[in-house]
């Protein structure tokens, strides 16, 4: 397949829908007020749903030039307007016509993957996908990474030392940092970091500096050649690896059983949960805000926090973050590679998954 021209991305005036999440702990947006501004001054038609549990109030957008929309209407919205979200879309078996800028976690045979690029193909839209869209050298131009990591160990160190606070709860930084400075527990731990290099590494990592822990760090050296007794030795994982090929597994089914085994809380941020790609196969769903942590083995212990909307937990800083990334790239939307390479992502997911190109419609 040629690779598409500029042009069949942009349009006269870029027509921005900012959709309310439809997922309850969604407290996040890809857009804060504040770079709504700058979007309506440059000239993008800025329409933003309304959406109570937006951690930035309707009012902000619309005092900023925005149009106010109820949620979910969408559905609805004029057939060029780009609509720009986060998390998945609603469960339904409707056709998606609009292009639709969010983490479709769609291209790595994840569960509902194929359904939902069928639901691209069938209407005509198409799914850009926020993790796809990079910089020339793969990087990408807008991410949670390191709010992800760092709410990863913090989670992970609260648990070990038996001082998280269920149900899961937005907070914001200074109130998550003492929280970890007051909870230094009886006796210290080791921890590991696997991907400790990238954005949610980072993260973690700096999450365990402010609770006092200086962790073991792995990346890709480490990892080529897994030491898994190395790894089953230490008492705390945090998992940040982002995989794009299958590799051995870190922690298989039967390491849990292991009679050497020390670990005994697992992070998982990277949440690859029913991919081939996944690292950590041991199990088969995610966990929520309500009930944060699941026993994997009664003894000796071992208990996993898997939650894949982690930034969620502190959204007024991960969304600043994002959105000063996000963006400059949304002003240039269509005229820019990166979009381009976005787009031609969409279309092999879909031949890669079974979906015939002839589906594709305006896409």
């Amino acid at each position: 397949m040629t690779e598409l021209r500029t042009t069949e991305l942009r349009t006269a005036e870029l027509h921005l829908w900012l959709r309310h999440e439809a997922r309850p702990t969604e407290r996040r947006t890809p857009v804060v007020p504040q770079d709504a501004r700058r979007l309506v001054e440059a000239g993008v038609r800025l329409t933003v749903e309304d959406s109570p549990q937006r951690v930035f109030p309707t009012q902000e957008y619309e005092a900023v030039g925005a149009r106010i929309a109820p949620a979910g209407s969408w559905t609805s919205a004029p057939h060029d307007a780009v609509i720009l979200g986060l998390k998945e879309l609603p469960d339904e078996a409707t056709e998606l016509t609009h292009r639709h800028v969010f983490f479709g976690h769609a291209y790595k045979q994840q569960p509902g993957a194929a359904d939902l690029l069928r639901r691209f193909a069938a209407g005509g839209g198409a799914l850009l996908d926020l993790e796809y869209l990079v910089d020339d050298d793969g990087r990408r131009l807008a991410a949670f990474g390191y709010w992800a990591g760092y709410l990863g160990a913090a989670l992970a160190v609260l648990q070990h030392r038996d001082r998280l606070t269920v149900p899961l709860r937005p907070t914001e930084k200074a109130e998550l940092d003492e929280a970890l400075r007051a909870a230094p527990g009886d006796e210290e731990f080791t921890a590991l970091v696997v991907g400790a290099l990238g954005r949610s590494g980072r993260g973690a990592r700096a999450a365990f500096a402010t609770a006092g822990v200086e962790p073991t760090c792995w990346d890709l050296a480490e990892t080529r050649g897994l030491d898994r007794a190395a790894l089953l030795a230490h008492e705390v994982l945090v998992n940040c690896v982002l995989a794009t090929a299958p590799v051995p597994p870190f922690v298989r089914e039967e390491d849990l059983d292991a009679p050497a085994r020390r670990l005994r809380t697992l992070s998982d941020v990277t949440c690859d949960v029913g991919s081939p790609l996944n690292v950590l196969p041991v199990y088969d769903r995610t966990t929520e805000w309500t009930d944060p942590v699941r026993r994997l083995r009664k003894e000796p212990p071992l208990d996993l926090i898997a939650i894949d909307n982690l930034p969620s937990l502190l959204p007024r800083e991960s969304s600043a973050d994002f959105s000063a990334a996000l963006t400059p790239v949304l002003l240039e939307y269509g005229a820019t590679a990166a979009w381009r390479r976005c787009l031609n992502r969409f279309h092999e997911a879909c031949r890669e998954l079974g979906v015939k190109e002839g589906e594709f419609g305006r896409a």
